[in-house]
C-alpha cells in the first residue's frame, strides 16, 4: 500500500514540474539523505570508539 501511494505521489509530482526542475529535486533530496548518512555514520563509529577505550566510564 505505502509503494503504490509513493508512486502515486512520484506521477503527480511528474505531472506538475518539468523535467529539469524534477531530476532536480530528486538529486537534491539524495544529496542530503547522502550527508545525513555519513554524519549518522560518523557518530555512530565515534561513539564506538570512545565506549571502546573507555570514554563511558
Amino acid at each position: 500500500m505505502k509503494t503504490q501511494i509513493n508512486l502515486l505521489i512520484l506521477f503527480f509530482l511528474s505531472l506538475a514540474l518539468s523535467s529539469c526542475e524534477f531530476v532536480g529535486t530528486i538529486f537534491k533530496g539524495g544529496v542530503w539523505t547522502g550527508v545525513i548518512m555519513v554524519v549518522a555514520v560518523l557518530g555512530l563509529i565515534l561513539w564506538l570508539v570512545a565506549k571502546f577505550f573507555g570514554g563511558g566510564k
